[in-house]
């Protein structure tokens, strides 16, 4: 039986208030809360275990490397991987997209080459692959939603053609909550000879993940929506993509040897790790991980998808409300506007005041806002300690924002 008191107890930033009123934080999908855990595993590696790591045999540096190193193989755990050298630590999705980009991507991809993304990616998704189209002349092949906001998986099958290198698709959309079958999508592009990154920043906080089972080339995850801190994360690689792969960063760690003529890298998954790493940071994503493990993926899972149910029942009673993307089983995010004049800033300004935490803007998805036809919209996104009864605060808080914008 899930205990959310119990759970929300481990994050003490939700006992605070904002404004005079109880925090409710419907920030999720930008960055999740800490628990207490994740905290002392922070304070501790810098009061008492700090040293670089891979650099000294003295006591403290063999501690922090025992401890960040130990990191690979919880991520590895966690992703359902069984060989954890396919996990290259990094600070986030962003930097894990930009790895294949340039390491894998760059030296393959020619003028007329082929990229097949959803028109509801990320940023982080879009702009390396744009990095590509400016400087290689390589095409962006675009797939557009459904009208409740799902991806037709066929659909971006048969936008699979002779010229197509590689597939970039989002686990779950951070603005629609629609959730992909990306495990069908790496099977058809498998059978294709075309590459698969996934972007798993807003899904592998809310489900469990197997990526030896899903079959995909990359996949890529972000430590502060795991509830760990920023600047840490990581990108699973499959073993048989390193060789096709050129250093992405120089520096330390990544060499065996360096002299006036030549270089010799290190092997995967260290020859992709170059420089003092984020060591605190990573450790406190380790800590982490084996918090939500000993929850129970399965368990979040559940319990979030009752509350996602609970809050489509709620917010679809408002019919002033627009909500954007109602896709079959969905996770819970919802971004919605007001009829109306009122703009997604304000309505998010309004929910302030009553202590209601949400993101307002384009989420970074510009093509996905502009195949909506919106500005702006503003998104409630939800995590394993929120309840219902913050659901009912956040209706509260939208139809004061009703009564104050009217009906434009």
């Amino acid at each position: 039986m899930w205990d959310v008191h119990k759970v929300r107890g481990d994050f003490p930033i939700l006992s605070r208030e904002v404004n005079g009123k109880p925090l409710v934080y419907l920030d999720n999908g930008a960055s999740a809360q800490k628990p207490q855990v994740v905290i002392d595993a922070v304070t501790h590696a810098y009061a008492h275990e700090y040293a670089n790591v891979h650099r000294g045999l003295h006591t403290l540096s063999n501690i922090a490397t025992e401890k960040y190193e130990a990191v690979r193989g919880i991520i590895a755990r966690f992703l359902g991987v069984a060989d954890q050298n396919q996990i290259v630590l990094n600070s986030g999705t962003t930097e894990g997209i930009n790895m294949v980009a340039h390491s894998w991507a760059m030296p393959r991809l020619q003028a007329g080459d082929e990229i097949v993304l959803s028109v509801m990616e990320h940023h982080a998704n879009i702009v390396p692959w744009h990095f590509l189209r400016e400087r290689q002349g390589v095409v962006l092949k675009w797939v557009d939603i459904e009208p409740d906001g799902s991806l037709d998986i066929e659909r971006i099958i048969d936008a699979i053609g002779p010229k197509t290198k590689l597939l970039a698709i989002s686990h779950l959309s951070n603005v629609l909550g629609t959730k992909v079958d990306v495990k069908t999508l790496c099977t058809a592009a498998r059978e294709r000879g075309v590459a698969t990154m996934i972007d798993g920043s807003q899904a592998a906080v809310h489900m469990p993940v197997n990526l030896d089972d899903m079959g995909c080339d990359f996949y890529a995850v972000t430590g502060h929506k795991l509830y760990g801190p920023s600047g840490s994360g990581a990108i699973y690689v499959n073993k048989d993509r390193f060789p096709e792969m050129r250093p992405f960063l120089g520096g330390g760690d990544m060499i065996k040897e360096v002299s006036r003529d030549a270089v010799i890298y290190n092997d995967p998954p260290i020859k992709f790790e170059a420089g003092t790493p984020g060591i605190v940071q990573t450790i406190g994503l380790g800590v982490a991980l084996e918090y939500l493990m000993g929850l129970g993926m399965d368990n979040v899972a559940a319990y979030e998808d009752q509350l996602r149910d609970y809050a489509q029942g709620r917010l679809s009673g408002l019919n002033w409300l627009q909500v954007q993307g109602n896709a079959p089983d969905k996770g819970a995010i919802f971004s919605f506007t007001l009829d109306g004049a009122a703009h997604a800033h304000d309505i998010s300004t309004i929910l302030d005041k009553k202590g209601v935490a949400v993101r307002a803007g384009q989420h970074c998805t510009g093509p996905l806002m502009e195949h909506l036809g919106l500005n702006a919209t503003c998104r409630a996104s939800f995590g394993l300690y929120n309840t219902e009864g913050e659901v009912d605060t956040l209706i509260d808080a939208l139809e004061l924002a009703r009564d104050l914008f009217g009906d434009g």
